[in-house]
Order: C-alpha cells, then sequence, then structure tokens
C-alpha cells in the first residue's frame, strides 16, 4: 500500500512539471467555481420570485409544490453539468499537453463544447444515480446505508475514466461507463490510493492558503476575506488541474500511449494493486 502511495505522489510531481507548462489549466476549476456561485444567485432570484425560498423556509415538505420539485431538480441538473463541463475542458487540455501539444483556455472549452450532448447525458445519470444513492441511505436504515456506501464507492472506481473517454472517444456516456470500467481492473489500488493523496494535498493547500488570509483577518476582516479568497480559489484550482493532468495521463497509458512529461515505468509501477 504505502508503496503504491510513494507512486502516486511521485505521479503528482510530474503532473506539478506538466501544470508548469500551463498555468491556464488552473482557471478551468476556478471558472467552474464561478459559474456556480452565478447559478445559486440565479437559483435564489428565482426562487424568492416563484416564493420557493419562502416554503422551504417553513421546513415543511407538505408545503412544497410541482414548481419547488422543479426548481430544485434543475438547480441539481445544471451544477452537476457545470462541474463536468470544465472538469472535461481541463482533461481535454491535460491531454493535449500530454499529447504534445500547446492547449489553452479557449482549446479546452472548444473540445469540451464539442462533446456538450455526451456531458449533458452523463450530468444526468450522475443526478438519478446520486438519487437513487440517497434514497437507499434515507429510507433503508442501516442496510441501506451500507448498501449506498458500498454502491457509491464501486460507482466512483468504476466511473473514474468516465470524462477523459467522454472528451477523447466521443462515446455516449453509456459505452464511457463500460470503457472506464475496463480501465479500472488494470488500475484500482491506484485509483483509490490517489484520491486518497490528492485530498491530502487539497486539504494542505487549503490550509496553507488560509494561514496568512486569518492572520489578515485580525488586521482588518475585509483585507483578510480580499487576500484570503482568491489564495483559496487559487489552492482548490491548482490541486483539481493536477488531479485532471494524472487522471488523463493515468487513461492515457492505460490506452497504451505514452503520455509526455511522465515516466513510463513509475506509470507502470502505478498500475499494480494495493
Amino acid at each position: 500500500m504505502f508503496r503504491t502511495i510513494g507512486h502516486t505522489f511521485e505521479l503528482m510531481k510530474m503532473s506539478w512539471r506538466v501544470l508548469m507548462m500551463d498555468r491556464e489549466l488552473i482557471l478551468f476549476p476556478i471558472m467552474s467555481g464561478i459559474a456556480l456561485l452565478l447559478l445559486v444567485a440565479a437559483m435564489l432570484g428565482v426562487g424568492g420570485a416563484t416564493g420557493t425560498l419562502e416554503r422551504v423556509g417553513e421546513g415543511s415538505s407538505e408545503s412544497l409544490g410541482a414548481i419547488d420539485a422543479i426548481l430544485g431538480a434543475a438547480f441539481v441538473f445544471v451544477s452537476s453539468a457545470i462541474v463536468i463541463f470544465f472538469n472535461a475542458a481541463l482533461i481535454a487540455a491535460a491531454l493535449e499537453r500530454l499529447r504534445g501539444g500547446d492547449p489553452n483556455i479557449g482549446s479546452g472549452l472548444r473540445a469540451a463544447s464539442a462533446r456538450l450532448p455526451q456531458i449533458l447525458a452523463w450530468a444526468l445519470i450522475t443526478v438519478i444515480v446520486s438519487m437513487i444513492l440517497q434514497a437507499l441511505r434515507e429510507r433503508g436504515g442501516i442496510a441501506g446505508s451500507i448498501a449506498s456506501m458500498i454502491g457509491g464507492v464501486a460507482w466512483g472506481l468504476a466511473t473514474f475514466f468516465v470524462i477523459p473517454v467522454l472528451v477523447s472517444e466521443g462515446v455516449g456516456p453509456i459505452e464511457a461507463i463500460k470503457r472506464s470500467a475496463g480501465l479500472l481492473r488494470q488500475t484500482w489500488g491506484n485509483q483509490v490510493t490517489a484520491n486518497f493523496g490528492f485530498m491530502i494535498v487539497g486539504l494542505l493547500g487549503v490550509l496553507v492558503a488560509i494561514v496568512p488570509a486569518a492572520l489578515l483577518f485580525f488586521v482588518h476582516p475585509l483585507l483578510g476575506i480580499a487576500v484570503g479568497v482568491p489564495l483559496v480559489a487559487v489552492a482548490i484550482g491548482t490541486v483539481q488541474a493536477l488531479e485532471g493532468i494524472f487522471k488523463a495521463a493515468l487513461y492515457d497509458y492505460a490506452r497504451g500511449d505514452q503520455p509526455h512529461g511522465f515516466d513510463r515505468d513509475t506509470l507502470a509501477s502505478a498500475y499494480r494493486a494495493m
């Protein structure tokens, strides 16, 4: 296990070197966050105009109507589509760099836009699966909670490569799930530890960004917020960009290619099970 984690961090360093050649990749997660904030603002406006916010504030499900359900479903679907779209743009740009190209923000967005139907279909599938898992967790008792947890882990692993498959191969989401699951059989242990490693790095990055903001907050709250928000955004964007590059490299290697900037022996070792 520890050897696999060590390979994971070695691959993260390789991902960092690739990111330094295309620092603009950090902007994709940041744009995703901005789009989500705009969506929340729009939904709050619509919810206020239709009375949905007031009915939700009452805390009774009996007071909610069809309009409220439609708004809630629309919010969940659109927010999922936004996250997937910008993630697809990030991975498309990363794949371009790993295959010897010179990506930019425009090329990544164009690649994601070309797969918009597949992205929307994949967003719908993820929402449906999330709703099923949530229903199991809330209504199935202890057995339902266990089934939801196991199902969530299995789903996350089986769909690890779905977005790279969507943007690179242009297949539909069902075929992308099959392709991803097939690649998973070669990379099971690495994906578990890779997610764990990026979670740790992400947490450390946010903590490092918060420290100067917290110190400035004591000087003046607005100054702390003004410094903290962009620092945290850059930290999160950096980690997510590294994870996108990492996933793109694993995907290309699984297809038999040699990603530029990555050592083949290290990639080969990363595919050993825990």
